[in-house]
């Protein structure tokens, strides 16, 4: 049996992983994004509204995973995204947390249409060793967009996060902070990419490139 984060332990995260996320300077300009965090079976803890600048631990609402709001409340542009969150949690039991960002750079990718390839060392050591697929556009939050990012995750059971068309980024993960971080490596991978592009693009690397990285990592553990 799955022990979960107790809701304050699950506040406290995610208002940790919010702020790691603007120190880190990966987040949109807007500030938009919405974080999740598992805690119960059937239980998340939820941000209420678009923004999560400054994230207030009072806000946040408790959501079931069938969709209901069961203590707090959740603002219009948020209601329609419960999906997301509580789709994904059911398509993955073991998930403690779901961050969704415009990070700039991933977006841009999102915005092309294009799998964000994993060439970045730092990628690997968070266990991300498959491309970032990409779930394909659909309106926010609606069923049809829904049923392609579970479809997107299913079909690349590996990954730990999925560009969203045209949109931004959905990233997944044991609990907020760790997805943070993993966002903020995801996020600089796609910088690089970009950068390398300008040099003639990005080399792939060596097919045991994952096996080697976790065996030396391995070494100091």
């Amino acid at each position: 049996m799955t022990t979960w984060l107790s809701r304050a332990e699950a506040a406290s995260e995610l208002v940790a992983a919010s702020a790691l996320l603007f120190e880190a300077e990966v987040m949109s300009r807007s500030g938009h994004g919405n974080l999740s965090c598992r805690i119960g079976d059937d239980t998340i803890l939820m941000t209420s509204s678009g923004s999560i600048r400054n994230l207030d631990p009072s806000t946040l609402a408790v959501v079931g995973l069938d969709g209901t709001v069961r203590e707090g409340a959740i603002a219009p542009e948020n209601a329609e995204i419960i999906e997301m969150h509580t789709q994904v949690y059911r398509l993955r039991p073991e998930l403690g947390a779901i961050i969704h960002t415009h990070s700039p750079n991933l977006t841009a990718f999102a915005y092309a249409h294009e799998p964000l390839p994993i060439r970045s060392e730092p990628m690997l050591r968070f266990g991300q060793a498959v491309a970032v697929p990409v779930a394909p556009w659909a309106p926010r939050g609606s069923h049809e967009s829904v049923g392609g990012i579970v479809e997107a995750l299913r079909n690349a059971p590996e990954s730990q996060a999925v560009l969203l068309a045209n949109h931004g980024l959905l990233a997944l993960g044991a609990a907020p902070t760790a997805v943070a971080r993993l966002i903020v490596a995801l996020e600089e991978a796609a910088t690089e990419e970009r950068f390398a592009a300008a040099l003639g693009g990005a080399k792939d690397f060596p097919a045991d490139a994952l096996a080697k990285v976790q065996a030396s990592m391995a070494r100091v553990r």
